[in-house]
C-alpha cells in the first residue's frame, strides 16, 4: 500500500470565493485525523475514485487489492465488501463499495471542489442522469463483454461467443450516444463547460474499449478530442502513474 495525495487541479480562479473555501477546508482536512482509504486494482472500477482523490487534492491511502492473488476474495476483504469487487472506500467509519456511490460520496464530502453540479438545480439532475446512465447502461454493457460467460451455462462457448459480440455491438450504439452528448453542446466536458465527476467515470469506462477490434472510443470524433483533454489533467496522470498504466492508455 502507498500513501497518496497532492494539491488540487487548478481548474478554479486562485482568488475566488469557492477557491478560498476549498483551500481552507482542505487545510482543516489535513490538520484532522481523518484518513480516506481507496481499496484499488489498476485499470479496475477503481480508477474513476482514485482520479477524485487526486482532483480532490486530499490525504489519502491506497490499498492494492491483487485480484491475480484473489485477494478480493479473501474473508478480510469480503468483510469490507461482500461482494467481492472493487473498489471500496473506507473514509473514517464509513465504508462503501460500489464505484459511482463512492464518486457521489467524494462530492458531497467535498462540495467546494465543484466535482458535481450544485444540489437542486437542473446541472445537478443531468448529473445523477449521466453519472447513472455510466454505471447502469455503459458499465454494465461493457461487463457483459468481458465477461459473457457469466451469463451462460458453464461450457457454453458459442452462447458466450454470442453474448460477448451483442454487448460489443451494444457498446457502439452507447459510444455513439456519448459522442453525441458532447456535440450537442460543444464540450469541452461531458456535462458541457464544467468539469465533473460524469468525466472521471466516463473517461475510466471509455478507456475499457481501448482494446477492441472495432471501434474504440478514441476513435469517435468528439470523444477522441475529450478522451486527450482528461488525459492532460494532472489528477488522471497522478492516478495513471500510481497504477503504473502502460500505453495505450485509451
Amino acid at each position: 500500500m502507498a500513501g497518496s495525495g497532492g494539491s488540487a487541479d487548478g481548474q478554479r480562479g486562485k482568488g475566488s470565493a469557492a477557491s478560498i473555501g476549498y483551500r481552507r477546508a482542505l487545510s482543516v482536512l489535513r490538520q484532522e485525523t481523518i484518513l480516506i482509504r481507496l481499496h484499488y486494482y489498476p485499470s479496475n472500477a477503481s480508477m474513476a475514485p482514485h482520479v477524485l482523490l487526486h482532483e480532490l487534492g486530499v490525504p489519502f491511502e491506497r490499498v492494492l487489492v491483487d485480484r491475480t492473488q484473489g485477494a478480493h476474495k479473501a474473508a478480510d476483504y469480503l468483510r469490507l465488501n461482500p461482494n467481492g469487487l472493487i473498489p471500496v472506500l473506507e473514509d473514517g467509519d464509513i465504508v462503501l463499495y460500489e464505484s459511482a456511490a463512492i464518486c457521489l460520496h467524494l462530492c458531497d464530502r467535498f462540495p467546494q471542489a465543484g466535482l458535481a453540479p450544485a444540489v437542486g438545480t437542473a446541472a445537478r439532475a443531468h448529473f445523477y442522469k449521466w453519472l447513472v446512465w455510466l454505471t447502469n447502461t455503459l458499465q454494465a454493457t461493457l461487463i457483459h463483454y468481458f465477461y459473457p460467460e457469466r451469463l451462460v451455462d458453464e461450457g457454453n462457448a458459442e452462447g458466450a461467443r454470442q453474448v460477448k459480440a451483442h454487448a460489443e455491438a451494444r457498446i457502439g450504439t452507447l459510444l455513439q450516444q456519448l459522442d453525441d452528448q458532447l456535440a450537442t453542446h460543444g464540450g469541452p466536458w461531458l456535462l458541457g463547460v464544467d468539469h465533473s465527476a460524469v468525466d472521471s467515470y466516463g473517461f475510466m469506462l471509455c478507456r475499457w474499449t481501448r482494446g477492441f477490434g472495432s471501434r474504440p472510443a478514441r476513435d469517435y470524433p468528439q470523444l477522441g478530442p475529450w478522451l486527450q483533454r482528461m488525459l492532460a489533467r494532472p489528477a488522471v496522470q497522478r492516478t495513471i502513474a500510481a497504477e503504473g498504466l502502460q500505453p495505450p492508455l485509451v
